[in-house]
């Protein structure tokens, strides 16, 4: 095989297993979370890791059915009016959990939650929408943002002799809405987290630039994986699908998102 279908082959990891979902139900405190298209395929062990995470402070993850695709990957093409489409879907789908007291939106790739997060202002001329898209918002938190204001002794303490290097997304960095707090639960967990320099730049997933600028990304790549690498951790974790994806393709120890590492399946 050839080409963009190559390509794409090669950042797909192998296929997971579902695992562990404790059920919403049984907590009185509940939050959704949006499965995403690309996360809940390739990575289905990411939100089922974070609903274990979350039972720790008594806390229930549920999924809205028919919530969708959040639409960041079309506005990033220009399609904005097939993204807005996706926002208004999702806030259907959403907002019946919403109008029964849910506490939060989770993100748990924040490529998704930059978008999610920024609903309001995108839909903010739409009379039957706007009002809506901005309570959407305000409601959208990542993962971390969540975990750093719960009970920092219900972490799990298993981090004791174990070195990761972190990989912040840029959008966790650079999205207004969204607090990046994975590197501090981490270090609570008891987990050592080496030095990465430059941690600000990019690794070169970027939404679809990773398959429509393949070559520009992969050096980004090659430069963001020295960096995490030089300190011999043995996992690099990450906050977002994508970058998680694209490192993983071509890194020498496994990629994955943080919450798998503080919530593993039994």
């Amino acid at each position: 095989m050839r080409g963009p279908l190559a390509t794409l082959r090669s950042r797909l990891p192998p296929r997971q297993r579902p695992s562990a979902w404790p059920d919403p139900q049984q907590f009185e405190r509940r939050k959704l979370v949006l499965q995403g298209c690309v996360q809940s395929a390739a990575t289905p062990a990411t939100n089922a890791a974070a609903a274990r995470l979350l039972a720790r402070f008594g806390i229930g993850l549920q999924v809205a059915p028919a919530a969708g695709c959040c639409g960041a990957l079309s506005r990033h093409l220009g399609a904005g009016d097939e993204a807005s489409d996706f926002a208004r879907a999702n806030i259907d789908a959403w907002w019946p959990y919403v109008d029964d007291g849910i506490e939060a939106i989770v993100m748990t790739a924040s490529g998704c939650g930059a978008e999610v997060a920024d609903y309001g202002y995108l839909l903010r001329n739409d009379p039957n929408y706007a009002n809506r898209a901005a309570t959407i918002a305000s409601l959208t938190r990542d993962l971390s943002d969540i975990v750093a204001h719960e009970d920092a002794t219900a972490l799990p303490q298993i981090g004791a002799g174990r070195r990761l290097a972190y990989h912040a997304p840029c959008t966790l960095q650079n999205a207004p809405a969204l607090h990046d707090h994975v590197a501090a639960i981490l270090t609570r967990a008891g987990f050592e987290l080496t030095p990465v320099v430059d941690a600000h730049l990019c690794c070169g997933s970027a939404g679809t630039y990773s398959l429509l600028q393949s070559a520009t990304a992969d050096t980004l790549r090659s430069n963001k994986l020295a960096a995490l690498h030089a300190g011999r951790p043995e996992a690099v974790v990450t906050a977002n699908i994508g970058c998680q994806l694209h490192l993983d393709s071509a890194s020498a120890v496994p990629v994955r998102h943080w919450a798998e590492l503080l919530a593993p399946a039994d």
